[in-house]
Order: structure tokens, then C-alpha cells, then sequence
């Protein structure tokens, strides 16, 4: 007998272990049966290889065991914090040797970290997509490997500093790829814009190159053309409505994406010594127009777009872009539902100011510096002029009353007397709407003989954009204070100071109004008498001395044409005293000029304590939405 059958086990003999499955425990024997036999295989053999051994239970498959290399990864993480140390630091430190860094060097243009650095309070910059770019990266076996090359995104944005206030920035890299598209990652750009609305921040657009714009290389690059999309410009548009600052400044050659960026900004500035701007550059120009041989500044420098309204303004260095960058906006709010900030003033609310009694000339024809006036009554050294180089028939800015912001404008009587002339009115629109969405109260000194005419007026459609001027004043609603310095006649007056209800405003004892200038519109009025007097005069000098030259005859009526013209004019001008108007109460009040300061200080202080918080609640309910686009 076998050691089976002596032990009494059915393992061995497969007739019994037939028979013990048909008994009531058959079921629980033959799994145990199973196991027993899969674990004696188990350990009686010892494979030799990968071949999977002999077992009685073969139908189930087993899986191979697998070295789990993560063991061998440390466990803080250092590798993936090695390899973004390694990318920034290559991001961050200029490569001497790439030709759009020496180039950029040669044309004696900061570097873009150096812009950064030079334009944001120290150790402020906090940047967003710091590894973006393309990587060349070189296996150490397994899952490890270490960036070999890398080519940053040629746009650097994040978050930073001005004067303590936080705010987005986005700056091109001109030195890669000269900011085309192909350099950089427009998820980029649109997520920079799209958190400014989020966060209600400012945000600053350096501007050197296309910033994103296209190249034809992008089409090799993706193997296919494409119609250019224009991911970013919806939220744009949302930020100058919302009062969201967008200040732009032109520090290189700005190409057509890159132009346009700037150029949508509430404020723009361009480096006189290194920035252009164009839709086009020179080669492209040649080939479309046959215009050969232009420079950058021949086609669109400081000379072409700072005096024709494309850019506001023009700084002498790159240096000087970023303190006007820091100088305006300190001016506004962070957003449209904020009141525009308050500094400290030490120079007195009550500031009487005598020499402005005198700043008018009494003689009408001759002019004076109507920015004397300006930064005699607004604080000390707080103005701040935008747009100086064009659009000259007006001045406007921004300057404080008592340390609170206010929106300047005033006519320039010494181009075109002061007239507004199409480039006047788009100026002093734009402006118009620039303070609406910030809320800042306008103050204005009116001066004003009317639209410009003649023929250039005429070719330049003067009546056109002075009704766009119009529209502004009258579909805006932030506070304007007007003080009448001098002549306020025609149309372009009546829109000037008629354009609130009630209207908040003064006059000086120089003032002169009425629906013409008396130069001119007394020989319109008076057209038919003066005509009648003249011929008069000539048929009686001829009856009376019938020898009389044709000649001395016609002189003798013109004599006595400008002696009648002589006395229409004093008469009017008799009537024409301010204070007449006073007594009709045509003007609210005649004040002196020496006061000037006192009085738009007290109505400046009662805007901000009593108007612009309910205003502010009207753009936070949806109640009111001011538009800049």
C-alpha cells in the first residue's frame, strides 16, 4: 500500500477524489485539494527562467512583476525642482552669443529683464509661465532626464510692483524670434489679459516687436496657414470699460499685433530714441507701395505717431517711459468700481492766487500760456499733460485739487486761436472718455471762438468729429467743473458748457460770449447797412465834388463804412459786459480770477465725498456703464 492509501489521502488516486466530490463535502475538498497541490508546485520547483512554470492550475494567468523605479526618485521632489531652477536660470540670464541679443544691444535697447528690473519696485516681480518655451531635453536613463537647451518664451508677464500698488505685466522679447509668433505661447497673452478683468488689476504692455504677432515661418512651423485669430482683444475691450488701466509703452520697432496692443491702451508713450511703430515694416512697405528706402522712424517714429494722435506721448529714454508710466497711474483707480486715489498735499486749499487777475490780456487780439493758468490753480507740480505734441487747439491731462485727482482741459489760444479743429476735438473726446471710466471729475478752462473753419477745416471734416465731441460730452456723466477764462461763442461753446444740468461753472471778468466772435459777425449782422452807407457816402462825395476821382469817391465811402462799423463795435462791446450777463443771469457768477483755486478745491472735495461714492455703487450694481471702446 502507498503512503497515500496508508494515510487514508485521496490526492493521489483519481478515482476516490471522483467519488469524495459526489459526498456533501465534496465541494470544500476539492478547492483545499487545488490550493494544496498549487503550493507544493510552487516550492518543489524553482524555475529557471521567465517561462511560467507547470501548475495544476493553468487556466489563471500570472502577471510579471515590474521593478518600481519611483523608489529610486527622491522623495522631496529635488529632480523636478532641479530641472525648473536649471530652465529659469537659462530664462533669466542673457545668452551673449544669440544675434538678437547683440543686436538688441547694438541698437542700444534694454534687454527685457532688464526693463523689468528697472521699471518695478525692487524684488516686486513675481512671474507667471517662467518655463515656457521650447526644451531640448536629454535622457539619464529611465523616467530621469535634464533639460540640454532652451528657448524662453519671448514674452515675459507676471505680477509686480509700482509705487507699492500691485499690478500685470506683459513684456516683449525682441532678441528672440523678434516677438513673432513663433517665439512665443499665446495662451500666454490671454491669460494675462483675462486676469486682469479677474483681478481687477492694472496692467502694463511693454512693447518691443510684434508681441505675439505672425511670421510666415509659423506656417512652415504648423505645416498649414491660417486666419489669424484674435484670441485676446474681447477681453481688452473689457478692461477699458471697466476702468481697468492699460498703459502701453512703444520700446522698440511695435509691428502689427504689437502696434495695436499698445495703440488700445488708455495711455501710451514711446522711447523718442529707440521706439516705432507701424503696421508693416520698411521691406513690406517697398514691395506693397514701391515707397523704397525708409527707416523705421521715417515710416512710423516718435515724428509720425506722437504728432498725429496714434501714441499720447513721447519720452526721451526708456527711462523716462517708465516714470510717466508711474506718474499716470498713480492718477487712477485700480478699476472703474474704485474712487481714483488720494495723495497727501502740502499745498493749501486756500490758495489765492492774485497774478492770474492779469494773465488775460485786455487787448482781444493778443494771446497768452493758458498752462500758466493751469498749473497756477491745480496743486503744485501735479500736472501731468497728456497728448502735448498733437491735437494742439487743446490741452488736457490729469492734476489734483487738495491731493484729489481731476481731469484737466483747457482751449490753447495760441494755435488757431483756440479754435477746435478736428484733431482738437478727437483729442479732447478721447479725453472725455478716458475720465469717464475712471471716474475722475473733469476741470475746464473755456476759451473757445468755435469751430475752426476754412477750407482745410472743411477737407478735414472739423463739423464731423466736432459732433463726436459732442456726443461725448453729452453721453458721459462724470462731474465737470467749467471756468469761462475768456470767449465762449458758437456751437463748439454751447457744447463746452451746456453739456450738464445744472451746469457748474464761473466766469472771469475777461469773459466774452455770444453765438458769434463781434469780428465778423457784425459785418454778417450789420451786412446790409454798412453796404447801403458806403454807396451812400460814394453818390454823395460824387454829387457834391462831381471832379472826384472814381478812386478817392469809393474811398471816401469806405471812411465812412468803418466809421459806422467803429461805432456798431463799441456798442456791442458795451453790451457785451459780463456783467450784463450776470444781471440776466446768463453766467451763475463773475468771479475773481484769484479765487479760482479756492473754489474748484471746495467743489472738488464735495465730488468725492458725496458724488463719487454713489456713483461707484451705480457701476457695481450694472446701473452705469461708462465706454472708452
Amino acid at each position: 500500500m502507498t503512503d497515500n492509501k496508508k494515510h487514508g489521502s485521496t490526492a493521489g488516486d483519481p478515482k476516490l477524489l471522483q467519488a469524495e466530490r459526489t459526498t456533501p463535502n465534496g465541494n470544500a475538498l476539492s478547492r483545499l485539494s487545488q490550493v494544496s497541490d498549487h503550493i507544493n508546485t510552487s516550492e518543489s520547483q524553482a524555475p529557471a527562467s521567465d517561462e511560467r512554470p507547470a501548475a495544476a492550475n493553468t487556466s489563471r494567468r500570472r502577471t510579471r512583476k515590474v521593478k518600481n523605479t519611483s523608489s529610486d526618485l527622491p522623495a522631496d521632489y529635488s529632480d523636478i525642482l532641479g530641472q525648473l531652477a536649471n530652465l529659469r536660470a537659462k530664462a533669466s540670464t542673457p545668452d551673449l552669443n544669440r544675434v538678437g541679443y547683440v543686436r538688441q544691444k547694438e541698437a542700444g535697447k534694454l534687454w527685457v529683464r532688464e526693463r523689468v528690473e528697472q521699471l518695478l519696485d525692487p524684488g516686486s516681480f513675481r512671474e507667471v509661465g517662467s518655463v515656457s518655451g521650447t526644451v531640448k531635453w536629454r535622457s539619464l536613463g529611465g523616467v530621469r532626464e535634464e533639460p540640454e537647451d532652451f528657448v524662453p518664451s519671448n514674452n515675459v508677464q507676471g505680477f509686480g510692483k509700482l509705487r507699492g500698488r500691485i499690478i500685470l505685466l506683459t513684456a516683449g522679447d525682441f532678441s528672440i524670434r523678434a516677438g513673432h509668433a513663433d517665439g512665443s505661447l499665446m495662451a500666454k497673452t490671454v491669460y494675462m489679459e483675462k486676469l486682469a478683468v479677474a483681478l481687477r488689476l492694472p496692467i502694463i504692455k511693454l512693447v518691443d516687436g510684434s508681441s505675439g504677432g505672425g511670421s510666415v515661418t509659423t506656417i512652415r512651423t504648423n505645416g498649414f496657414s491660417y486666419i489669424p485669430p484674435l484670441e485676446s482683444v474681447d477681453h481688452v475691450v473689457k478692461q477699458l470699460n471697466m476702468g481697468i488701466p492699460n498703459l502701453g509703452a512703444v520700446l522698440g520697432p511695435a509691428i502689427g499685433l504689437g502696434a495695436a496692443r499698445v495703440v488700445a491702451c488708455h495711455f501710451s508713450v514711446m522711447a523718442a530714441d529707440v521706439g516705432s511703430l507701424f503696421n508693416a515694416g520698411p521691406k513690406v512697405v517697398a514691395s506693397a507701395t514701391f515707397e523704397e528706402g525708409l527707416t523705421l522712424a521715417d515710416l512710423g517714429g516718435p515724428a509720425v505717431h506722437c504728432t498725429n494722435g496714434t501714441i499720447d506721448n513721447l519720452a526721451a529714454t526708456e527711462a523716462e517711459c517708465f516714470e510717466q508710466i508711474r506718474t499716470i497711474l498713480s492718477y487712477l483707480p485700480n478699476c472703474g468700481t474704485q474712487i481714483p486715489p488720494s495723495l497727501p498735499c502740502d499745498d493749501p486749499a486756500d490758495r489765492r492766487s492774485p497774478e492770474l487777475r492779469s494773465v488775460i490780456p485786455r487787448k482781444r487780439e493778443r494771446m497768452y500760456d493758458p498752462r500758466r493758468i493751469i498749473t497756477t490753480v491745480v496743486d503744485k507740480d501735479s500736472f501731468f499733460e497728456i497728448g502735448a505734441l498733437w491735437g494742439r487747439t487743446v490741452i488736457v491731462g490729469l492734476a489734483r485739487l487738495d491731493g484729489r485727482t481731476v481731469g484737466v482741459a483747457s482751449n490753447n489760444c495760441e494755435v488757431l486761436a483756440g479754435a477746435l479743429d478736428t484733431a482738437g476735438s478727437q483729442k479732447l473726446t478721447r479725453h472725455l472718455k478716458f475720465l469717464d471710466v475712471f471716474n475722475i471729475p473733469l476741470l475746464q478752462f473755456v476759451d473757445v471762438p468755435g469751430y475752426a473753419i476754412g477750407t482745410v477745416a472743411e477737407r478735414t471734416a472739423t463739423m464731423r468729429w466736432g459732433i463726436e465731441l459732442m456726443k461725448a460730452y453729452y453721453t458721459t456723466t462724470m462731474p465737470i467743473f467749467s471756468v469761462v477764462t475768456r470767449r465762449v461763442y458758437g456751437v463748439a461753446g454751447g457744447v463746452m458748457l451746456d453739456c450738464r444740468d445744472p451746469r457748474m461753472r464761473i466766469a472771469w471778468p475777461s469773459g466774452e460770449w455770444g453765438s458769434l466772435p463781434l469780428d465778423g459777425g457784425i459785418d454778417v449782422g450789420h451786412a446790409a447797412e454798412l453796404r447801403t452807407i458806403e454807396k451812400q457816402a460814394v453818390a454823395q462825395v460824387r454829387k457834391d465834388n462831381p471832379e472826384i476821382s472814381k478812386e478817392e469817391a469809393e474811398k471816401a465811402g469806405q471812411d465812412q463804412r468803418r466809421e459806422r462799423y467803429r461805432e456798431l463795435d463799441t456798442e456791442y462791446r458795451r453790451l457785451m459786459n459780463p456783467v450784463r450777463t450776470a444781471n440776466a443771469f446768463g453766467v451763475e457768477e463773475i468771479v475773481d480770477p484769484a479765487d479760482t483755486r479756492v473754489i474748484v478745491c471746495e467743489w472738488t472735495k464735495h465730488v468725492y465725498e458725496a458724488l463719487l461714492a454713489e456713483r461707484v455703487l451705480l457701476r457695481v450694481a450694472g446701473k452705469l456703464h461708462p465706454v472708452f471702446a
